[in-house]
Order: structure tokens, then sequence, then C-alpha cells
């Protein structure tokens, strides 16, 4: 059974620049698209950006392209969303999550079988 395990978050002021974390042990990174959503109070989670199992191709939803960059350590199983230039409107939680190979609509939550904990990003302006 595979599990996501988050690190990074926390509280910034409006310009900084973070990097998140996600961690997959007991299965193999790389057979698996490794998707970002974030969930701000009040509204519904929504897909920030996706890394797929074949090298090199990835997608970041248009609201955070050019801030948000994601990618993969194969060899260490980790992913990561290095966000820069932050502001108030990225305040969410933040999630990872996996997604099984042959997955085609990476914006659908329901595509995804693995899920972090979660990890709360506050941007102060």
């Amino acid at each position: 059974q595979g599990q996501l395990v988050q690190s990074g978050g926390g509280s910034v002021q409006a310009g900084d620049s973070m990097r998140l974390s996600c961690a997959l042990s007991g299965r193999a990174l790389s057979s698996y698209a490794m998707g970002w959503f974030r969930q701000a109070p009040g509204k519904e989670r929504e897909f920030v950006a996706v890394i797929l199992w074949s090298p090199g191709r990835s997608y970041v939803e248009d609201s955070v392209k050019g801030r948000f960059t994601i990618s993969r350590d194969i060899r260490a199983n980790l992913g990561y969303l290095q966000m820069n230039s932050l502001t108030s409107e990225d305040t969410a939680v933040y999630y990872c999550a996996a997604a099984p190979p042959g997955t085609s609509t990476f914006r659908d939550v329901n595509n995804y079988n693995y899920w972090g904990q979660g990890t709360q990003v506050t941007v102060s302006s």
C-alpha cells in the first residue's frame, strides 16, 4: 500500500518563495503521476500542477504558471512544488496526490488514489 507524506509549508510574506515536498513510500514514483492540489477556506479543492510518468511531461495550471514549478526525484521517490512570488491568493492547504498509470484527466481529484496529509501555506500581504 502506498503512502504520501508531505513536508514544507508554513507562513511567509507576499513575494516570498516556498518549496513543498512529497515522499511516496511503498510504490515506485516513476509509475505514477504526481499532482498537487490546493484548497482555500470555503472553496473546492483545485488542481495546481501534475508531473507525469513520462520523463519531462508536466502541466501547471494557468493561474500559477510562471510562478510555480513541479518536479520530481525518481531515485529518491520525492515530488516537489516550487512556489515563487507568492501572493495572499495562494493561501490554502496544499495536497500532493498520485494517480495510477493510464489516468488521462489529471484535474479530477477522483482519479488520484493516494493523497498526502495536506500542509497549510499562508501568505501575508
